[in-house]
């Protein structure tokens, strides 16, 4: 598999995270192509320094998610095509928080790995995890309907579509209160650990009208950077599976408040200054 899939586990705050946030907000509408200097000023509006910005380039060129590519003898660099699909994915999951309803569907994954590919196998396990899948067992996950067609893709992409199949189930019946039982399917603790961080981290941010400029894009960025993990690793089980008090839908109302605040007069800024 291309390793631009890896990318997805830099760390938030962290320069590429920072960079690669940057460039899945903003280098499409750009005209797929910003220059190396343009995008040293963006990162700069996020207190990172250059040689540090110029670091995270390199890195995310290895990585396949950019290409430097020059205009007009200008030094910059395009989108990977590689990496075209990872971002329209990450659009999707982003920008439109999901949650199971309690009479909702939930897929089976069954896979039999032999030991001979225990490295496809740790890769398939791995990112069934990434996407938001549960391991009921070694062998079986399971997570909401809607995630099927991401988990057929990893299947695919390693080569394992054969060594799997997958269930559409309804709700499961099993001993006891299955509260108690998806908690071990799921670590809730580490998901609910990743909402509450990103609400102390982006509460302060003030509501209503935001003018276009530095202040807006900083703190969009730094929104969808803190943010954009959790689609990813939440599934949005049904809320009856939850522990009491789960911050998840707190989450998300904030990150639904400050995006509608800050997204256009932060793109105002990128794109209508460049």
């Amino acid at each position: 598999m291309s390793t631009v899939l890896d990318d997805m586990d830099s760390r938030p705050g962290s320069t590429t995270s920072l960079l690669r946030t940057v460039i899945g907000l903003y280098l499409r509408d750009a005209g797929g192509w910003m220059s190396s200097v343009r995008l040293i000023e963006l990162m700069q509006a996020l207190d990172v320094a250059p040689e540090l910005t110029r670091t995270a380039l390199t890195r995310l060129r290895k990585k396949d998610v950019l290409v430097a590519e020059a205009r007009d003898g200008q030094p910059g660099y395009g989108l990977d095509p590689r990496a075209e699909h990872m971002l329209e994915r990450g659009d999707r999951r982003i920008h439109t928080p999901r949650a199971m309803a309690p009479d909702g569907q939930w897929c089976l994954i069954s896979f039999s790995v032999p030991e001979s590919e225990r490295g496809q196998r740790h890769q398939l396990r791995r990112q069934l995890h990434w996407i938001g899948c549960g391991m009921v067992s070694p062998g079986l996950w399971v997570c909401p309907d809607y995630l099927r067609e991401e988990a057929t893709e990893i299947l695919t992409a390693l080569g394992l579509g054969e060594r799997a199949v997958l269930f559409t189930t309804a709700r499961p019946h099993v001993t006891g209160e299955l509260r108690e039982v998806v908690s071990s399917w799921w670590d809730l603790e580490a998901l609910a650990s990743l909402h509450r961080e990103f609400i102390e981290l982006n509460a302060t941010v003030p509501a209503g009208t935001v003018a276009p400029g530095p202040a807006a894009f900083a703190a969009y960025v730094q929104l969808i950077d803190s943010w954009r993990m959790i689609p990813y690793r939440d599934p949005g089980l049904p809320s009856d599976c939850l522990p009491a008090n789960w911050p998840g839908a707190a989450g998300a109302a904030l990150f639904l408040r400050i995006r509608d605040t800050h997204a256009a007069p932060s793109a105002l800024f990128v794109l209508g200054s460049d």
